[in-house]
C-alpha cells in the first residue's frame, strides 16, 4: 500500500514537472499597445464626416489597421488627450482603450476588461474634425493578453481562454498572473501589454516575455 502511495505520488509530481516545462521555456514577443480607438462606422462619419472611410496606415494582426486618423477624447472633467490613434476596420460598436494613468488623467473610472466586453463601462467624448460624439460606455483598460495560432498553442501546452503566469524584463523586470491566452489562425504570436505595465517593467516594443506556468 505504501508502494502504491509513492508510485503515485512520483507519477503526479513528474506530470506536474512536465506539464510546467512545457510552458517554461515557451518566449513570447511583446507588442506594447498604446491608448487607441475603435470607431463604429456610424460614429465615422460623425466624426469625420458623411461617407467618410478610414484610411490606413499600417497592417495589424487578425485584419486590423491602425489608420491615419486620430481624434481627441474628452472625459467627464472636461480634461481631454489628443491625438488618439483609430484603429480599423469599423466595428459594430466604439470603444476606447487607455491605460490606468490614462484614465486618471481624464478622470473617468475605466474598468479592467476584454476588448468588446463594455457593458457597464465608462463614458467617453470624443471629438474629430467634422463632429463630437458621446459615448454612454465604451471606455476600458485592456486587460492583457497572448495571441497565439491554433498550433504555437499547442506547442505551449495551452488553449483559447487558459491564464498563464508570465516573466518579464531584467533589473525591473516582474511575474505578471493572469494573462489570457486568445489563440486563432489569423493571430501573430504577441504578448499585448500596456504603457503602463510596459514602464513599470521597462519593456519596450519586440522586447521578449517567458510563459512560466498556467495561473492558478
Amino acid at each position: 500500500m505504501q508502494g502504491d502511495v509513492e508510485l503515485i505520488t512520483r507519477m503526479v509530481l513528474e506530470a506536474l514537472e512536465g506539464a510546467q516545462g512545457k510552458t517554461t521555456e515557451f518566449t513570447v514577443p511583446v507588442g506594447v499597445s498604446a491608448r487607441h480607438i475603435h470607431l463604429s462606422k456610424e460614429d465615422v462619419e460623425k466624426l469625420f464626416g458623411p461617407g467618410y472611410e478610414l484610411t490606413k496606415k499600417k497592417d495589424l494582426m487578425g485584419g486590423q489597421f491602425a489608420a491615419n486618423e486620430q481624434c481627441t477624447i474628452v472625459g467627464l472633467k472636461l480634461r481631454a488627450i489628443e491625438n488618439v490613434r483609430i484603429l480599423g476596420p469599423v466595428r459594430k460598436q466604439s470603444q476606447v482603450e487607455i491605460s490606468a494613468t490614462d484614465a486618471r488623467t481624464l478622470g473617468v473610472n475605466a474598468p479592467l476588461r476584454e476588448s468588446g466586453d463594455l457593458a457597464g463601462s465608462s463614458p467617453i467624448a470624443l471629438v474629430g474634425p467634422k463632429g463630437a460624439i458621446y459615448l454612454n460606455e465604451g471606455c476600458i483598460v485592456a486587460a492583457r493578453h497572448i495571441h497565439m495560432k491554433p498550433e504555437e498553442a499547442k506547442a505551449a501546452g495551452l488553449k483559447d481562454g487558459d491564464y498563464v503566469t508570465v516573466s518579464m524584463g531584467n533589473e525591473r523586470g516582474a511575474v505578471l498572473d493572469k494573462v489570457k491566452i486568445r489563440v486563432d489562425s489569423s493571430f501573430d504570436l504577441e504578448m499585448h501589454i500596456d504603457t503602463d505595465e510596459a514602464n513599470a517593467c521597462q519593456i519596450k516594443q519586440g522586447d521578449t516575455a517567458k510563459i512560466i506556468g498556467l495561473t492558478n
